[in-house]
C-alpha cells in the first residue's frame, strides 16, 4: 500500500507542506478516469524538489503521495466555495483545470466522497496537526507554509496571466501581521519574478483550517507559477537553471519565516 504521506521531522518552528505534489492514483480509481485523467496534468509537479532543502534548516517537510483527483487535501470537506462567485474545484474533482472529463462514469458518489475522506482527507490532516503540535509545543507558536504551484494561464479558474509568485494569508486573518510583512518583502524584493498577496490565491483550506495566529499557529500559502522553474506543457520537464533561481527565493523566505519570532 502507498503511503499517504511523507514526513521529514525537523524541530526548528516551521512546518512546510506540500499536499498537491503527488501523482500516485489507486489502480481501482485510475480504471475509471479518462486517457488525459490518468496523465494528473493538474499535479504541482516538482514541488517537493523545490522545497528540498528544507530538512537542511531544521523545518519540518510533510509531502502528500497521493493526487489531487483521489481527493483535494486543499479543499473544505463540507463542499464550501474556497472563492465565492468564481468556478471552484471540488473535494474531489469532476474536471481538470482544462475544462475536461476526469471520469469516464458519473463521478464519485456521496458515500464514495465520504469514505475517500475518512481513507484519505482526514489521516493527512491528522498526520499535519500533529506536526504543528510538535513545533509548536517545542517553541510555543508555530509556523505553516503551505506549498503549491499552477500553469501561469487557467482560463477556467483565473484571467489572464497570474504573478509568478502568490502569497496568500487570508487577507492578514491565518498569520501574524508581522510575519506576513516579511514574507512579503522576501517575495517583492525576488525582482525577477512578480508577486502578489492575497491577490488571486488568498489561501486554500489548509490555511484557512490550521492558521490560528491568536492560538500560536501562523500559516501562509505560496502559489508559484510552474513556468518560473519548469516546462508547463507534457513531460513537464523540470528546469535546473529556472529551478534554481527560484530555489533561491525559497530559501530566502525559509531563513525569514525560521528568524521570524511572535511580538518581534
Amino acid at each position: 500500500m502507498t503511503a499517504l504521506h511523507e514526513i521529514l521531522r525537523g524541530d526548528a518552528p516551521l512546518v512546510v507542506d506540500v499536499p498537491h505534489a503527488g501523482t500516485f492514483v489507486p489502480p481501482a480509481l485510475r480504471e475509471r478516469f479518462t486517457t488525459i485523467a490518468c496523465t494528473v496534468p493538474d499535479t504541482d509537479w516538482h514541488v517537493e524538489k523545490l522545497y528540498d532543502f528544507v530538512s537542511a534548516t531544521g523545518a519540518t517537510l510533510v509531502v502528500a503521495t497521493h493526487s489531487r483527483y483521489a481527493i483535494d487535501l486543499n479543499r473544505d470537506p463540507a463542499g464550501v466555495a474556497l472563492y465565492a462567485g468564481t468556478d471552484n474545484t471540488e473535494l474531489c474533482p469532476l474536471r481538470t483545470f482544462a475544462n475536461e472529463p476526469i471520469y469516464r462514469d458519473a463521478g464519485p458518489s456521496a458515500d464514495e466522497i465520504e469514505a475517500r475522506t475518512r481513507s484519505w482527507f482526514v489521516p493527512y490532516h491528522t498526520a499535519l496537526a500533529a506536526e504543528i503540535r510538535r513545533v509548536q509545543a517545542r517553541h510555543g507558536y508555530a509556523v505553516l507554509l503551505d506549498g503549491h504551484s499552477v500553469p501561469a494561464v487557467v482560463p477556467r479558474l483565473f484571467a489572464g496571466r497570474l504573478p509568478d509568485l502568490n502569497l496568500g494569508t487570508v487577507d492578514g486573518t491565518s498569520c501574524d501581521a508581522g510575519l506576513e510583512a516579511v514574507a512579503a518583502r522576501v517575495v517583492s524584493e525576488a525582482t525577477s519574478f512578480t508577486s502578489t498577496v492575497n491577490g488571486r490565491f488568498k489561501g486554500g483550506w489548509i490555511t484557512r483550517r490550521h492558521g490560528d495566529p491568536r492560538g500560536g499557529v501562523h500559516a501562509l500559502q505560496l502559489e508559484m507559477v510552474q513556468a518560473g522553474y519548469m516546462d508547463e506543457a507534457p513531460p513537464y520537464r523540470w528546469d535546473r537553471a529556472r529551478a534554481a533561481a527560484l530555489g533561491a527565493v525559497l530559501e530566502r523566505l525559509v531563513a525569514a519565516l525560521l528568524a521570524w519570532r511572535p511580538g518581534r
